[in-house]
């Protein structure tokens, strides 16, 4: 009898241990975006998505919707959610670092992806090379002017780091060419709409131009519209854009935008989640602290590079 209890009572407890144990492992996560207004966070929200189910987490998305208030009101709620750990896509290079500060100080790590954050700890950043991106877009366009010509440059939210880098390096690049002239630097705020109307004020304050480089796809978009909305010949106009959407990627198979530079969202997403989930889960250190990938250049006869691609390849 006095075996038999005690095998019933181990039994108890080893069943409430792996009970507990299950429990434990069910990790939740928080991802906090600018703004899934914009093509590419809806992206980036897919692909961080399909990594959670893979690892077996929950995942917490929040939208700021492009407020800086709002995201840092997005990430006090991820505090007292009590969240595991959180990937974070700052509006701001600087605005979110008190956020970031409260979430080191709750012992939330926080690993950031696509946009950086300066002046507060953090885990690993994963993103693209923007500066070599930038650079990338401004040799494509100085080659198709041959070094000559005037340009609208479309640049992205103000503090953004993709803005600040792809900025950097084109306007890098350009300025090697004394004889191309960026007569006007605008923010569309990496909107579609947005992009569209400053493309269409710029059209009537400088109705000659000769190329437009757009820090993204959504304003390059915008621009299109504009574009083909004043009557003007698309033959005659180069439009570079930046992050290879599927919108874009059809608008280079139509030969209506030259390039696109890709950046590798899905990438980017899938690797930084899985460093925060490994170090949450197993206590695996990031291999580096910042990890950058290298951009691509997508044109006509490089399409098939396009991590979405496969998504819009049937419609040619």
């Amino acid at each position: 009898m006095r075996r038999t209890v005690l095998t019933v009572l181990l039994g108890l407890l080893i069943v409430a241990l792996v009970g507990s144990a299950a429990m434990a492992e069910t990790l939740r996560f928080g991802l906090s975006v600018p703004s899934l207004s914009m093509t590419w966070f809806v992206f980036l929200k897919n692909a961080v998505e399909e990594q959670a189910a893979e690892m077996g987490v929950d995942l917490v998305v929040l939208d700021a919707r492009n407020e800086v208030g709002k995201q840092m009101s997005d990430v006090e709620d991820m505090i007292v959610q009590d969240l595991d750990g959180v990937l974070l896509v700052p509006i701001n290079v600087e605005a979110l670092v008190p956020a970031v500060e409260e979430l080191n100080e709750a012992g939330i790590p926080v690993v950031t992806v696509d946009r950086k954050i300066v002046g507060a700890p953090y885990l690993c950043h994963v993103g693209a090379d923007n500066v070599e991106g930038g650079r990338m877009a401004g040799e494509f366009i100085a080659h198709l002017l041959g070094g000559e010509g005037k340009v609208i440059e479309l640049t992205g939210t103000p503090g953004s780091s993709p803005a600040i880098d792809r900025g950097t390096g084109f306007n890098e690049v350009i300025g090697q060419y004394p004889k191309i002239e960026i007569i006007a630097q605008q923010t569309g705020q990496f909107t579609r709409a947005e992009g569209m109307s400053v493309m269409e004020n710029l059209i009537q304050a400088y109705p000659e131009f000769d190329a437009v480089f757009a820090h993204n796809d959504d304003m390059a978009m915008g621009a299109l519209e504009a574009i083909k909305g004043s009557g003007l010949d698309l033959d005659d106009v180069i439009v570079v854009g930046f992050d290879a959407i599927e919108d874009a990627l059809v608008a280079v198979a139509r030969g209506e935008l030259e390039a696109t530079i890709e950046q590798q969202p899905k990438q980017q997403a899938k690797s930084a989640f899985k460093i925060l989930v490994d170090y949450v889960r197993d206590g695996i250190e990031p291999p580096a602290q910042d990890i950058y990938l290298t951009p691509l250049l997508i044109m006509k006869g490089t399409l098939e590079r396009a991590e979405s691609w496969d998504m819009v390849k049937d419609q040619f």
